[in-house]
This record gives structure tokens, sequence and C-alpha cells, in this order.
């Protein structure tokens, strides 16, 4: 099972990770689109900057962790 999850996101955990943040996204944008108030509970306004700057760190990590380029 894991060697075919492995294989679905070509072995890539920055694959992984913009697939779930499609996902996640897709998801924020249906549940704002019926009713806005819905995620401010779970994400006030206040942390967007906060989750956008983590995501860029997660991001960037993932990609250095296997860049054979960079030395």
């Amino acid at each position: 099972m894991w060697e075919r999850i492995k294989t679905f996101f070509a072995d890539s955990e920055v694959i992984f990770w913009a697939r779930l943040q499609l996902v996640l996204g897709g998801l924020a944008a249906a549940i704002t689109y019926f009713d806005p108030g819905l995620l401010a509970p779970i994400l006030p306004v206040e942390w967007l900057p906060w989750v956008v700057f983590a995501n860029g760190i997660a991001t960037e990590y993932l990609r250095r962790r296997r860049a054979t380029d960079l030395g």
C-alpha cells in the first residue's frame, strides 16, 4: 500500500505537499463560497500571514530535502 502511495506522488514530498494544498484549498474555497463564516473559528484572519509563511518554509524545506544540485 505504501509503495502505491509513493508511486502516485512520484516519490516526491513536494508533489504530495502541492496536491494536499490543492485539495485543502479547494475545500476551503467551496466552504467559503457557501458560508464564509464557517472557516473563521478554524482559521482566524489574523493567522493568515503566519500560515502563508509556514507554508512557504515547509515547501522550501521539502524541495531542498532531495535537491542534488544544491550541494
